[in-house]
This record gives C-alpha cells, structure tokens and sequence, in this order.
C-alpha cells in the first residue's frame, strides 16, 4: 500500500508573510514540511501542489515533486479538497493513504505521522488529524447570550475534571485514499485524532506567531540528528570568543579552545571536510588552522561565493554542509547550506536564521558541542559502538 504526501501550498496567499518562503530555524516553511514528510519512515512520495513559481524551486531543491496548480484552483476560495483530488488524478498512481501536511504549521514530528498512517493502514480508522487535548470551557453565541459548549456550568468549574476535547491543529491529515474520494471531504467514515506535543501545533499566519515559531526551533532542533558531510566556520566568533588583544608590539592575540580543537580532530580523523573562512586576514588564522590540518581561506569579503567553491571543487552538496557562524557577514553563507548552524551568543539575526542554535558561546566549546552532535549521529547510523568523544 503506497503512502503519498501532499503539500498544498500558495505563494503569498497566507497573512501578508507570504508564508511558505518565511524561515524558521535556517529554513522556508515549505522546506520544513517537506523534510518532515520524507523523515517519515512510511511516506514513499512527498508531492508539492503550488501555483508560485519561487514555491515550486524551493520544494523541488527539498526534494519534493512539483505538480503546478491549474489556473482554475489557482484562486483563493478552491478548497484544499479540489487541490487534493486534482493531485490524484495526476499522481498516474492509486495510492492507498494519504498524507495532507500543512507547510505554515512548522514544527510537524515525522514519528507523529508514522503513527497516524500506521492506523490508518491497520483499518483502525479511515481518517487520523492532528490534534491536541483540551479541557477549556469554551462558549458560543447563543440567542439568549453565551450557551457553554462541552460542559455543563452547573457541574461545577473544576477544570481537570472537564471530559477531555480535541482541537485540530490543522498541521496533518492522514486519509484513506479510496475513501477520501468516495467522500470528496477530509472528515469521513470513522474518525480519530493523533495527539500531538501542544509546542508543535502552532501554525505561522502572522509576525507574531512567526517570532514565535523563531524562539520554539531550538527547542526542537536539541535533538536532531546531524546528518552532514562537512564542516565549515567562521573564525572570530566561533573558534573565539570575538575578543581581540592588542599588544605593545601592536600584533593581535586571541584565545581559542583546546576543547573545540579536540572536536576539529574527531571531525578530520572521521574523514570529514573542514574548512575555516574568515573576513579578516591575520597570521592568528593561518596558525590555527595549520595546528588544526584544516582548509583556511582569508580575507574574504564574500564568504558564500568561496563556500560555494569550496564545496563545488570537493564534489560536496551545499544542503549536506553544516556552517558555524555568529554575525551578520555569516548570514549569506548560511541561507546557502542544508544546515545553518549559531553559536549561543551570535547576533539575533543569526540566530533567527540558524536550524541550530548551540548551547555554548563561541570559543568556549561551541564547535565542540557541534563535533560530537555530527559523530553521534554518525554512529548511530553505522550502528557502531559510542565514538570516543571525551
């Protein structure tokens, strides 16, 4: 039985943000429904319907398939069902569950789909939603006043003792496929719901819950698994802590890590690339760097155009490298990379910007932290013994 995913998604159409393209943690909101879709060990197609252009690119760099929306859905009032039945028609495929992600909703856990599809693929149901518990005493407008809905106020105002409610988050449907176009609606035949973490079930329609989403990704980044193939940071601010001492002889000093150091090696002996960039041109870099066996570049005034060369001359793609930065000039290379990586005390730009946000600052054990997250996954994946990282 195949599990399709779609994703409906309109270029500009949500609030005035344009929603799909906005970044949360380092990346477009389209681009992390997708990466939830394919993080799921039962979707076997993850399918974008857009009539945006600019979407279209961005789905299909995160390895989605593109279905270019008809004119006549094109509008605001097609709803989501003529989307999903149009993308049916050109699948060239029967596939017998669906998956309907929401890309505004960005905080989508590929284990929660799992769970759903597995229900439904088990007969246990023909639909599963997103939805979280809720035991608030809710009220509707009635003709004499507020009329309470889903309690009763005579029984007293004890909240943990209210029957528990759901309320769809709207993040994800799993559906019968056969049954969704028999029904041509998304709620039919027997329903349940997938409880999810309240956290995650915010959806981005606005500035404010954008700036949100933007505080809540590093909470859920903690513990991503880091799936890279190389290393690349800049140098002050991450190797140090940003400070410069000027002796008498007028030649700057910094302080680095031995503890990140010793991350730079796991990294090289493990057979990862390395690379150290850095806008200022300084023997303190050059010294670094040789001590560390590791690529250096300086004196760079476009750091993206030298990582992207870089990369190109290693045979390395860009969504598979991890880049450390802490300031401004590190924001172009790090809209290029798959994993946008900020040291705890960077700019708030580059923090907004990060997939990744560490817990430590730069030059206190900053790349370190990031070292032993890249071979813990790494092991994990060989299913190999614990990498020796103390």
């Amino acid at each position: 039985m195949s599990v399709v995913a779609i994703i409906p998604a309109r270029g500009g159409a949500v609030g005035r943000l344009g929603a799909d393209l906005v970044r949360v943690g380092g990346a477009t909101l389209i681009a992390r429904a997708i990466r939830a879709a394919r993080g799921s060990a039962a979707v076997d197609r993850v399918v974008v319907s857009t009539d945006d252009p600019v979407v279209a690119a961005e789905a299909r760099a995160s390895g989605a398939e593109v279905l270019v929306r008809p004119a006549e859905l094109a509008a605001a009032p097609a709803g989501v069902e003529q989307l999903l039945l149009q993308v049916l028609d050109a699948l060239g495929e029967q596939p017998g569950i669906l998956v309907v992600l929401q890309s505004t909703s960005p905080f989508i856990a590929p284990t929660d789909l799992d769970a759903a599809i597995t229900r439904v693929a088990a007969r246990e149901c023909d639909v599963v939603l997103s939805a979280v518990p809720t035991r608030s005493f809710l009220w509707r407008a009635g003709a004499r006043g507020l009329e309470p809905l889903g309690h009763s106020p005579a029984a007293g105002s004890r909240r943990e003792e209210a029957p528990a409610q759901f309320e769809e988050t709207g993040a994800f449907a799993v559906l019968d496929a056969r049954g969704f176009r028999r029904a041509r609606h998304l709620r039919f035949g027997t329903v349940a719901v997938q409880p999810v973490d309240p956290r995650r079930a915010m959806e981005v329609v606005d500035d404010a819950d954008l700036s949100i989403a933007q505080a809540l990704a590093p909470v859920f980044a903690s513990d991503e698994r880091v799936d890279v193939d190389a290393l690349v940071t800049d140098f002050d601010g991450v190797h140090t802590d940003d400070r410069v001492s000027i002796g008498g002889d007028g030649l700057e000093r910094v302080t680095t890590s031995r503890s990140d150091g010793m991350g730079m090696e796991f990294l090289r002996t493990a057979g990862y690339p390395l690379l150290i960039v850095s806008k200022e041109t300084n023997r303190v870099v050059t010294a670094r760097a040789r001590k560390l066996h590791v690529d250096v570049r300086q004196g760079v005034d476009d750091k993206a155009a030298v990582l992207e060369a870089w990369a190109k001359t290693r045979g390395l793609s860009l969504d598979r490298i991890a880049y450390i930065g802490n300031d401004l000039n590190d924001l172009a290379s790090m809209g290029l990379v798959g994993w946008p990586v900020a040291v705890a005390d960077a700019h708030p730009e580059v923090i907004r910007a990060a997939r990744i946000v560490l817990t430590r600052p730069g030059g206190h054990g900053a790349i370190r932290e990031f070292a032993e997250r890249m071979l813990r996954t790494r092991t994990a994946a060989s299913g190999e013994g614990c990498a020796q990282l103390a």
